[in-house]
C-alpha cells in the first residue's frame, strides 16, 4: 500500500490535467462553434476591441520601446567580444518580429486582459448575471464569451505589429546616441535583413497568443466559484494558464515556422 500510494497520487493529478484540458478543449470548440451562427451582438464586439485593443496599446508600446532598447545594448555587448558590433541592426529586427514582440506583447495582454475578463465574468456569475441572461434566452458564449475572444484574436496582431515597430525604433534610438551607428546605415541593415515572414510569423503568433489569453479569461471566468474568494482564484488561474499557454504555444509555432 505504501509503495503503491505514490503512484496512485500521480495518476490522479495525470488523470485531473487530462480532465481539466478536455473541458478547455470542449469550451473552445464550443465558443468557435457559435462564431458561424447568429445572432452576433456587435456592440460586444466593438466594446470588446477598444478594451482589449486600443486600451492595452500603452503598456505594450511600453514594454516594447524599453525591451528593443535594452536588446540593441546586450546585443552590442555580446558582438563586441567577437568584432561583431555591425549585427546589431538586423538581430534588433529580427529578435523583436520574431520572438519579442508577440511573446511579451501577449504577456502583457494576458496580465492586462486575462485577469480584467476572468473578474468581470466572474463577478456576473457571482452576482446571478449570467443566469438572468440564460432566464432572458441569451447565450452566454455567445454573447460574453465569443466577442471577447474574436476581439482578441484580431486585436493582439495589431498590437504585436505596433509594438514591433516600436521596439525597433527603440533600438535605433539606442544604436544612433549611444552606440554611435550610422543613422541611415543602421536603417538601410535592419530593411536588408529582415524578410517577409520574420513579420508574417510574428503576426500569427500574436492572433494564437490572442484567442488563448481570452479563452483563458472566458473559460476561468464563466466556471468561477462563488465568492470573492472564487473570483480571485478565478482571475489569478487566468493569468497564470494564459502565461504559460503563451509560452508553450510560442515553442511550437517557432518549431512549426523555423525548423530545419
Amino acid at each position: 500500500m505504501t509503495l503503491t500510494r505514490p503512484i496512485a497520487v500521480l495518476g490522479g493529478n495525470v488523470l485531473h490535467l487530462l480532465a481539466a484540458i478536455g473541458r478547455v478543449v470542449i469550451f473552445a470548440g464550443q465558443t468557435v462553434s457559435h462564431l458561424f451562427r447568429p445572432p452576433y451582438y456587435h456592440r460586444e464586439f466593438l466594446q470588446a476591441l477598444v478594451q482589449i485593443g486600443w486600451l492595452s496599446l500603452p503598456v505594450v508600446g511600453l514594454t516594447a520601446l524599453f525591451t528593443g532598447g535594452a536588446l540593441a545594448l546586450q546585443i552590442y555587448a555580446g558582438g563586441a567580444r567577437f568584432s561583431a558590433e555591425a549585427v546589431v541592426p538586423s538581430i534588433v529586427a529580427i529578435g523583436m518580429v520574431r520572438e519579442l514582440g508577440p511573446v511579451l506583447g501577449g504577456l502583457m495582454v494576458a496580465a492586462r486582459v486575462a485577469s480584467s475578463i476572468a473578474a468581470e465574468l466572474g463577478t456576473m456569475k457571482v452576482t446571478e448575471q449570467i443566469d438572468a441572461l440564460v432566464t432572458l434566452s441569451t447565450n452566454p458564449m455567445k454573447y460574453l464569451t465569443l466577442p471577447r475572444v474574436l476581439a482578441a484574436t484580431l486585436a493582439v496582431p495589431v498590437l504585436v505589429a505596433v509594438g514591433d515597430a516600436i521596439g525597433i525604433f527603440g533600438g535605433y534610438i539606442v544604436g544612433v546616441t549611444r552606440l554611435d551607428f550610422n543613422a541611415a546605415a543602421y536603417l538601410k541593415n535592419t530593411v536588408d535583413f529582415l524578410e517577409f515572414w520574420d513579420i508574417a510569423s510574428g503576426l500569427f503568433k500574436g492572433a494564437a497568443f490572442g484567442f488563448l489569453v481570452a479563452l483563458m479569461g472566458c473559460y476561468y471566468g464563466m466556471n468561477s466559484g462563488r465568492g470573492a474568494q472564487g473570483v480571485g482564484r478565478a482571475t489569478k488561474a487566468a493569468v497564470v494558464s494564459a502565461s504559460v499557454l503563451i509560452l508553450a504555444a510560442n515553442y511550437l509555432l517557432t518549431e512549426v515556422f523555423f525548423s530545419a
